[in-house]
């Protein structure tokens, strides 16, 4: 039947299509939205795969590399999740800090330069594979493991420990405005950094994967509930 005939018998042929101009209009935001992602300097997914911009030359690809970044983390979860010093007593008993207000801050907080590894997987070639997280994307982990490798850990099927500190590594308040202070020995910077999270008391925490599967961003702003899974 054609158009004319439609008409004749009181069809609209456009009945159930957009309004023109809401398609103009979405058009419109949607072409506002990239011009201000390339002002912003946001590469898409297929620009960042043609420049190469996650791809790691492997004379770079050290552990103790990342090593700093990995301290950066460990600053950046006691601010985070608010610990507290150690006491300087060796009697005061260990302050732990609640779980259950922790795991809401844990759920979007920022993995680049933790140190995870995977405890369980369908797959066992990557059961007991861990490392400082240099990237994170919406299904993996890419890490730099202690001996030197990159490896890719997929967030689809497994399930991934990780530990974060139980006292704060941030330096007292006193100390940073202390002119009085004792100065630390070179030695004993050098061998601070060498340590990871796993070197100092800590609270070690399970990672869902299929639970985990969104990009850090996406994770910011995302309402997460609390239900009961069943895994592997």
């Amino acid at each position: 039947m054609s158009t004319t005939d439609d008409a004749r018998v009181g069809i609209d042929p456009y009945r159930g299509l957009p309004p023109i101009n809401a398609w103009r209009d979405e058009k419109r935001a949607k072409a506002a939205a990239e011009k201000a992602k390339k002002e912003a300097g946001i590469m898409g997914r297929k620009e960042v795969s043609e420049k190469g911009t996650w791809k790691l030359e492997k004379e770079k690809t050290r552990f103790g590399l990342f090593l700093p970044l990995h301290r950066l983390w460990l600053g950046y979860m006691s601010e985070l999740l608010g610990l507290a010093l150690l006491a300087s007593t060796s009697t005061a008993e260990p302050m732990m800090p609640a779980a259950a207000g922790m795991h809401a801050k844990l759920v979007k907080a920022e993995f680049h330069g933790s140190f995870i590894t995977v405890k369980q997987s369908k797959n066992p070639c990557l059961v007991g594979l861990s490392g400082i997280v240099i990237h994170e994307t919406e299904n993996a982990f890419k890490v730099v493991t202690s001996k030197d490798k990159l490896k890719f850990l997929p967030k689809r099927n497994s399930i991934f420990a990780f530990a974060v500190p139980l006292y704060s590594t941030l330096p007292p308040p006193e100390s940073a405005t202390s002119s009085s202070a004792t100065p630390l020995i070179e030695s004993d910077i050098s061998e601070a950094s060498k340590t990871t999270v796993l070197d100092q008391p800590h609270i070690e925490f399970e990672l869902y994967g299929n639970q985990f599967r969104f990009r850090s961003t996406e994770r910011a702003g995302r309402k997460f509930k609390s239900k009961e899974t069943i895994e592997l």
